[in-house]
């Protein structure tokens, strides 16, 4: 994929940046959780997911989004292994995410 099949840099869309920081800020914190809590399983599966939501650009970012929203599966699910106080906030920051996301595309 060349660099300009990626999209605009992600400082061309700070509401996109901003909402992708937020996300990764919330998957460090239940990054963290796992970790102490000896959640093993969500820990792997969280490990590449802040420094995905920090360095990916707008074309891929919703991928990861989607991959880290696969988290809260009706068969295994990251709020029945974390608070809710970590894993709802972080939902809502990928939804957040998302939402400007297609905003975005829509406006292309």
């Amino acid at each position: 994929m060349t660099k300009g099949d990626q999209g605009p840099a992600r400082h061309e869309r700070p509401v996109i940046d901003e909402a992708a920081l937020a996300a990764a800020r919330g998957a460090d914190r239940l990054l963290e959780a796992a970790h102490m809590g000896g959640a093993t399983t969500w820990e792997e599966y969280l490990s590449p997911v802040p420094g995905q939501l920090r360095d990916a650009g707008v074309g891929e970012l919703r991928k990861v989004a989607l991959r880290a929203r696969a988290a809260y599966g009706p068969r295994a699910s990251i709020r029945d292994a974390l608070p809710a106080e970590l894993t709802e906030p972080f939902l809502a920051d990928l939804d957040s995410l998302l939402k400007a996301l297609a905003r975005d595309l829509m406006e292309r």
